[in-house]
């Protein structure tokens, strides 16, 4: 059974109040409905999946929507089809598909996604219909989301940066492909869909390969180096972790912010590597010095708070 099968399986699991259903079940219907004869293609391979939506309908309507199911050539597994037998314009236009005129919207109303909890179940049931994830033990992190329409991903993209995952749009052949490739977005993702099983297997897994790539990289330094940078590193974060705990960063000038965020970013550079970086993303020279300047500064500052206590 693939990642993405699992992560489906234990998100299916939970029905939530009735907004957030609702979102959900909007986001399921909008990347399943078929604009051309305005019929309902919701067909899934997963038996849990299909009780899910089944059980929203339920909660939400109170209808008994029909299930079929088949096998084919090219498939091991059945194939489910939903088929709404009734007030089917009307749970359209309550879940912002249709407007009154029954003319399809590019996007849902506000209202489907007006709280955090309805963005999260949006965003559930966007990875319910089309979502896919990369195992973490693969050569690299990966999770997509296929899209029809533009304007639809281009709402999904927007939602997903709302929760700062900094999530990209590329156009395919058929679609539009919605994509994130940070290992701890990811991650950040799983935990916005309430996949707790998954976010642990996904950071243990994460973990440990940033813990191999830690060592291969030891391996290939010198020990005593690389130790004493981590550690001053280390050190810096402590400090910075308090002052933004006890005083802010607001508090400080825009040379010591500009530290902070980049030692944040870049845990494990070294001073030389993240006085290069910094000259390179901001196109102002930052010499090693100057950089050790700044940190001094931040430790007289996390000095005097730890004082003050």
């Amino acid at each position: 059974m693939s990642f993405t099968t699992n992560v489906k399986n234990e998100i299916s699991q939970e029905i939530s109040n009735q907004t957030a259903n609702q979102a959900e079940l909007s986001a399921i219907l909008r990347n399943s409905y078929n604009r051309n004869n305005n019929t309902l293609d919701l067909v899934t391979e997963n038996s849990t999946v299909c009780k899910h939506i089944y059980t929203l309908f339920k909660e939400l309507y109170n209808i008994n929507i029909k299930t079929e199911y088949k096998k084919t050539k090219f498939s091991k597994n059945r194939l489910y089809t939903l088929i709404i037998p009734e007030k089917e314009n009307v749970i359209f236009q309550d879940l912002a598909l249709l407007d009154q005129n029954n003319n399809y919207l590019d996007i849902p109303e506000s209202y489907i996604t007006e709280c955090e909890d309805e963005k999260r179940a949006y965003l559930k049931g966007v990875f319910l219909r089309t979502g896919s994830i990369n195992d973490p033990k693969t050569s690299m992190y990966h999770l997509e989301f296929f899209i029809d329409y533009l304007e639809e991903a281009k709402f999904i993209s927007n939602l997903l940066n709302e929760f700062y995952l900094n999530s990209k749009i590329i156009n395919r052949d058929k679609g539009y492909m919605v994509y994130i490739k940070e290992a701890e977005k990811i991650g950040d993702f799983l935990r916005i869909i309430n996949a707790s099983q998954a976010v642990m297997y996904y950071e243990d897994i994460r973990i440990y390969r940033d813990h191999k790539n830690m060592t291969n990289r030891l391996n290939n330094c010198e020990q005593a180096n690389i130790e004493k940078s981590i550690l001053t590193s280390s050190k810096q974060i402590e400090d910075i972790n308090l002052i933004i705990d006890k005083l802010g960063i607001d508090a400080l000038d825009n040379k010591l912010e500009e530290a902070i965020t980049y030692r944040l970013k870049y845990p494990e550079s070294s001073l030389q590597e993240l006085s290069e970086i910094m000259s390179l993303e901001t196109n102002k020279m930052i010499t090693k010095s100057g950089l050790n300047h700044r940190f001094r500064k931040l430790k007289e500052i996390a000095n005097n708070l730890r004082n003050s206590e």
